[in-house]
């Protein structure tokens, strides 16, 4: 069964104003749809950034895909290396500026060849990974301090969340909802102590409910410690302090909790120095920039071998990227923490309504062939054209912070 052409479509959907160490997510975030189609008249759906060189690369990658067998992913490798000689500057901006250009360009690809193959056969993908160890998957509520609006925007269904209790209420309406059994915050945004005080908040509202914060590095080494050793007992891991290998291995040094990261160990060479200087205790995988599901399968194994946990990064995405991040995660045995989902916030999507369902927090591994979702093309037309009229094309944190903050310039560490 072979490639006859690949559809690329970048889009635009509404994101509230959620503040991070950087600054604050602008009124639209950016995906790009692909759709593999072959002779036998399957197509196979994927899903990643949406930034201009990553839509670039996607499109070098696309123009070489006729004739490909969809069951060629060493094949699928070669087309991408070409692409990728053209397409040199595509990569991760919205994550550390670096270009990871293959590793992107072929996840995508590979996940939408994973779903066409699954759907020659009439299995599901996670069968095609070797298998399930569960039929669920486990999320945690992805909390964030917001704004009540984007400026001169309308107030958002959620409303603002700017201290303990805002964020609280927040998460009282995501577990009541969702019904997430971990929590997660993230932070940077205000000061330490007052962040270190929404986590105390939150362990009195949600006694024995396991909680995370993330602050993207805006914590130096000292400040880091000092939040450590201030929620020593309360996090069940604290993720990304301080930047660096050698940050997070002088913070791991003096803190009880393990540290986690997507941050400084989003390749395989970073993994040696992070053992050999004991800098982190848990690893986010994220399939987008890990080389796909097969490599992200292989990442639980590297850590189970070094004993370190594992979890899922997430950041905004649609409905085709949350069920390829169920199935691998539900194939893959070395899950040891609940993954995190920008899922809840987003309030428009390009799939159909139905097998993505959250339940006690999960999401059951869809039951249909390939992915198990289908392509709603009125949305996709419909997000294309937003896309179109709202003219971002790159993820762009900081400029609309300084609407707000003129002087800011989202230069880490902060605190």
């Amino acid at each position: 069964m072979r490639v006859t052409n690949v559809v690329v479509t970048p889009v635009a959907f509404r994101d509230p104003p959620l503040l991070n160490a950087v600054g604050v997510h602008q009124p639209y975030a950016l995906r790009t749809v692909i759709e593999v189609n072959t002779e036998d008249g399957v197509t196979g759906l994927g899903e990643t950034y949406g930034d201009g060189p990553v839509v670039a690369g996607l499109r070098a990658v696309a123009a070489r895909m006729a004739g490909l067998d969809v069951f060629d992913l060493a094949g699928l490798r070669r087309l991408v290396r070409q692409a990728t000689t053209v397409a040199a500057g595509t990569g991760r901006s919205e994550l550390d500026g670096r270009s990871r250009a293959a590793e992107v360009l072929y996840s995508t690809f590979e996940v939408a060849l994973l779903d066409a193959q699954g759907k020659a056969l009439g299995r599901p993908v996670v069968d095609l990974l070797g298998g399930r160890v569960r039929d669920e998957v486990p999320y945690s509520a992805y909390l964030f301090y917001k704004w009540a609006s984007h400026p001169d925007g309308p107030e958002d269904d959620w409303g603002p969340a700017l201290d303990p209790d805002g964020i609280v209420a927040q998460a009282k309406r995501m577990v009541g909802e969702y019904g997430f059994t971990a929590i997660k915050v993230k932070a940077g945004v205000l000061p330490p102590e007052q962040e270190c005080a929404t986590i105390h908040a939150l362990a009195d509202a949600f006694p024995g409910v396991p909680l995370r914060i993330d602050p993207n590095t805006a914590w130096s080494v000292p400040t880091a410690v000092e939040v450590g050793r201030r929620l020593a007992g309360v996090l069940e891991y604290l993720e990304d302090p301080t930047p660096g290998i050698a940050g997070m291995a002088a913070v791991a040094a003096q803190v009880e909790m393990p540290l986690a990261t997507n941050m400084c160990v989003v390749a395989r060479e970073h993994l040696p120095p992070a053992i050999a200087q004991r800098a982190i205790g848990v690893l986010l995988s994220d399939h987008h920039f890990w080389g796909g599901l097969r490599h992200t399968q292989q990442l639980g194994e590297l850590c189970d071998i070094f004993d370190i946990g594992l979890s899922m990064h997430s950041n905004s995405h649609l409905g085709i990227s949350l069920a390829a991040m169920t199935h691998v995660a539900a194939a893959t045995e070395h899950l040891t923490y609940a993954c995190d989902t920008h899922y809840p916030w987003k309030t428009e999507d390009v799939v159909e309504p139905g097998p993505l369902r959250f339940e006690g927090g999960s999401v059951r591994v869809p039951s249909g062939a390939g992915l198990g979702v289908t392509l709603d093309r009125d949305a996709l037309a419909r997000l294309h054209e937003q896309w179109r009229r709202s003219g971002i094309r790159t993820r762009d944190d900081v400029t609309p912070m300084r609407t707000v903050q003129p002087e800011w310039t989202g230069a880490l560490p902060r605190f």
